[in-house]
């Protein structure tokens, strides 16, 4: 073989080499300098991928190493590891760096100052319903009672044929009672509550039973078609009106005030026989008269009297051996009067205004 071929073949040789070193060397220069100019681990994560992925730009220079004979490619073998191993050291490096300048970062932005003041959180308070609602459960546990409760949905039956009120009653008309059939209604007082507790439990029997109530009542300034009743029931045996007034006068004077009085009119309802309607003394003027209690001195508040001896016939308790006394309150009224508020319908209107005043 002639020597200039021989030449030939050398310069050929060296040339690939010098090629190929040429792009690794710039693969090496440019990677570290993008590198040292990182600022996020995502844009680091673009440059590993564009560099050292399976389509970056040093695997392309790799691809091209197949034209390379048996003795070239030993040498750009090596230098091509030396480049690998160099830019995954800077990666790492850059890694390390981001990953403390980001938590350097974060936990100069999340530094307490403790000198600036707090801000203050604005908490609800109790609807005065529920105060007044609390008030008069407490009362009543204190002097023993339990509180017992059923269902809002209530069979006709314990709404009204149990508590002596019969087919014909006024009570019983559709104007005043939801009826969702003939036998089902929403119930128009908790006193069905009463009964189930007699009809499953002998006596002694002491309890209260507050809940809501629906009546068919046109919207006003003192009617609502829902609204709530506390009612309370003893039974035992040698109960009597006087104990139905004591304990009336306690809770009166627990609620309005030790000065508080009351009274007792002579009323009717069907299930308590004597019945009364009870007034308290004005909380307002003491009794003198004023524009709260309409100048008489007095408020009603609320109705009762001895368990009817049907009643409790028709829940299997003897009236010759047990007597009782019931008596129901008005939630919404003795709210109203509590908080001298002339108008029902601001108690369910939700006006913050109304309610930030208790």
């Amino acid at each position: 073989m002639p020597s200039s071929f021989k030449d030939e073949g050398f310069f050929s040789h060296i040339r690939r080499i010098e090629k190929m070193r040429d792009q690794l060397n710039n693969i090496k220069t440019q990677a570290e300098n993008e590198l040292s100019a990182v600022t996020a681990i995502q844009e680091l994560e673009n440059l590993r991928v564009k560099f050292l992925g399976k389509k970056g730009e040093l695997t392309s220079v790799l691809r091209g190493m197949g034209s390379l004979s048996a003795e070239e490619r030993p040498v750009i073998g090596q230098l091509a590891n030396e480049v690998r191993e160099f830019l995954e050291n800077k990666i790492e490096e850059a890694k390390k760096r981001l990953v403390n300048s980001e938590r350097n970062k974060k936990l100069a932005d999340e530094v307490i100052d403790v000198t600036i003041p707090g801000k203050r959180k604005i908490l609800g308070t109790k609807h005065p319903l529920s105060i007044v609602i609390d008030e008069i459960t407490e009362i009543f546990l204190g002097m023993g009672y339990e509180i017992a409760e059923g269902p809002e949905v209530e069979k006709d039956y314990y709404n009204f044929e149990a508590l002596n009120i019969p087919k014909n009653h006024p009570a019983r008309d559709v104007q005043d009672t939801f009826y969702i059939n003939e036998n089902v209604v929403l119930r128009s007082q908790t006193s069905p509550v009463q009964i189930r507790t007699m009809q499953s439990k002998k006596p002694p029997i002491k309890i209260i039973c507050p809940g809501r109530v629906y009546r068919s009542d046109a919207v006003d300034a003192t009617h609502s078609p829902i609204f709530h009743q506390i009612e309370g029931l003893v039974v035992d045996k040698g109960v009597t009106m006087g104990d139905l007034v004591g304990t009336l006068e306690i809770f009166a004077k627990g609620l309005f005030g030790e000065n508080s009085k009351i009274r007792l009119r002579p009323h009717h309802f069907p299930f308590t026989e004597p019945s009364a309607e009870v007034d308290v003394s004005c909380w307002a003027c003491g009794g003198t008269g004023c524009r709260v209690c309409k100048n008489e001195g007095w408020i009603e508040i609320l109705g009762a009297g001895m368990v009817h001896p049907k009643v409790l016939e028709e829940c299997g308790i003897d009236p010759d051996v047990y007597s009782g006394f019931a008596f129901g309150i008005g939630a919404e009224r003795t709210a109203m009067g509590r908080f001298n508020i002339d108008d029902l319908r601001l108690l369910y209107e939700n006006d913050l205004r109304f309610l930030r005043q208790f």
